[in-house]
């Protein structure tokens, strides 16, 4: 009888269900934990081995031996591979120069006394990054470092600012792959904007940083001569590829977004709303070279979203005009006198993003409907 009230008292099931979630967060924390002190003994290793330079002095089959003595004083069966003993090197050696003004500390019980002591002749040479960046590092799997030390080639800030995405993203190995395999690193706040004229600080650099240029689009499937309107209509088709483009923080809102000032109607090409900034971000396509008329018809837009959508709560809304050519030039004398922020971008095909020598091997849509058409 007692069991039979159990199974219906609704409390009771709501309190086994949160006990249930409780112990799963548990397992999480636990799993994440185990997965930094792993992690800082890894720093430690390669960091006994660069500094030694055990490679070195002990010869080829070092890595080996060293894996095969760990499992054996711990009495493992399996583990410390020799690849895994290079790669514990590999990531110290990436890393450790950006954070050369710190005590290599590894022990958590440490971690919170670390004191930052500063290397006069370090300064000015190298970026140097603040406690939060180091122990991101211990934040990510292991298998995502080794993909990352792959790809990255030795360049540490750009192998730091993927540690940084896999964490703001809760990426996937997949995932990170499918990105460290595209320009993310090398386009990301390279739109040019007025930004640091019009908003204040922190948003400026932060506002920056969300945009880049040029945008990828080769998801989009165009004939040759396509238009801005079907163009647009590809975006918002492929409105999820489309976003993770943008990055991080973009909310689609709508497209043709309907405004309306002094007895006109106005239609934003695409309205988004940037979540870690609080603010509208008014988009709009062209797909010729970028002039100075687009300048002025986007800061409209953005003024009338200030007016019309905006909250207390919200920021002052951004512009972002996405063009086939940016023209750098016309772009800087055009945003130095608006007084809306607005960025600047480019858009890319998947033809354009290839070697300009495979460019011109390749046939064009019109070329291969030709020789289609023939058969």
């Amino acid at each position: 009888m007692a069991e039979k009230l159990f199974h219906i008292d609704q409390e009771y099931q709501e309190w086994i269900a949160e006990l249930s979630n409780r112990y799963r967060q548990s397992q999480i924390k636990a799993a994440i934990s185990v997965n930094s002190q792993m992690l800082r003994f890894y720093w430690s290793v390669g960091q006994d081995i660069s500094e030694r330079r055990m490679g070195n002095r002990y010869g080829s089959h070092f890595y080996e031996s060293v894996g095969a003595d760990l499992r054996k004083s711990l009495n493992l069966k399996s583990g410390f591979s020799a690849t895994t003993i290079k790669y514990t090197k590999y990531l110290y050696e990436l890393y450790s120069p950006l954070f050369a003004n710190r005590q290599q500390i590894v022990d958590e019980s440490c971690v919170q006394n670390r004191q930052q002591l500063v290397d006069d002749s370090a300064v000015g040479e190298i970026q140097l990054y603040d406690a939060d960046d180091f122990e991101n590092l211990f934040s990510i799997p292991w298998g995502h470092h080794i993909q990352i030390i792959d790809k990255c080639k030795g360049n540490a800030e750009k192998a730091l600012f993927f540690v940084r995405k896999t964490l703001e993203n809760n990426w996937g190995r997949g995932v990170l792959l499918n990105f460290l395999d595209t320009d993310l690193y090398e386009s990301q706040g390279l739109a040019q904007t007025n930004f640091q004229l019009t908003l204040p600080q922190p948003q400026s650099d932060l506002a920056q940083q969300m945009l880049k240029s040029p945008y990828c689009f080769d998801f989009l499937q165009m004939g040759e001569k396509y238009t801005e309107k079907s163009m647009k209509d590809e975006l918002v088709k492929n409105i999820i590829k489309f976003l993770l483009e943008l990055g991080r923080g973009f909310s689609f809102v709508g497209q043709e977004y309907h405004l309306k000032a002094g007895g006109k109607d106005k239609y934003i090409d695409l309205l988004f709303y940037i979540i870690p900034l609080h603010c509208y971000c008014v988009i709009e396509v062209k797909i010729t070279e970028f002039d100075f008329s687009d300048a002025g018809q986007l800061a409209g837009y953005v003024a009338m979203v200030d007016d019309q959508l905006n909250t207390p709560n919200d920021n002052p809304a951004i512009g972002l005009l996405i063009c086939k050519e940016k023209n750098s030039v016309l772009a800087k004398y055009a945003l130095s006198k608006i007084n809306s922020p607005i960025g600047v971008s480019e858009y890319e095909t998947a033809k354009k993003s290839l070697p300009k020598a495979m460019q011109d091997t390749l046939p064009s849509i019109e070329e291969i409907e030709t020789q289609l058409n023939q058969k």
